[in-house]
């Protein structure tokens, strides 16, 4: 895919809620998030149709983001439907860490290349 400078576009971020389990200053509002219902968001299955056709069009490499992405119900089901896509050549998430030790080989085993892990700080009260 090249952009109308000439650029070729092969990364798609994907941001499946805006939801997260903790309160970071840079991206909650003081006053929070306000819930969206499930017909104001993509479903899971119309992400993955999105994820397709970027493919289609020449994106090798996506990441999935949030909020936190592992609060997402199925977000599992996701990942390992857009891992086999054919032409994926790198498959990552962006989390907050919290829940990587339930979820981290049920990643893997769902095909995602690569972790980054997003600290805010390593001072628990904060």
């Amino acid at each position: 895919m090249i952009d109308s400078y000439g650029r070729n576009i092969n990364y798609l971020r994907i941001s499946v809620t805006d939801l997260c389990n903790l309160r970071c200053r840079y991206c909650m509002p003081a006053k929070g998030v306000t819930k969206k219902q499930c017909d104001e968001i993509l479903r899971l299955e119309e992400i993955y149709e999105l994820a397709k056709i970027f493919v289609s069009l020449g994106v090798n490499k996506i990441r999935v983001t949030g909020g936190e992405p592992l609060i997402r119900k199925g977000v599992l089901n996701l990942i390992e439907n857009i891992s086999n896509l054919k032409g994926i050549e790198d498959f990552a998430i962006t989390t907050n860490g919290i829940f990587l030790k339930k979820y981290a080989k049920d990643l893997k085993n769902a095909g995602l290349n690569r972790v980054n892990v997003s600290l805010d700080t390593l001072d628990e009260k904060k």
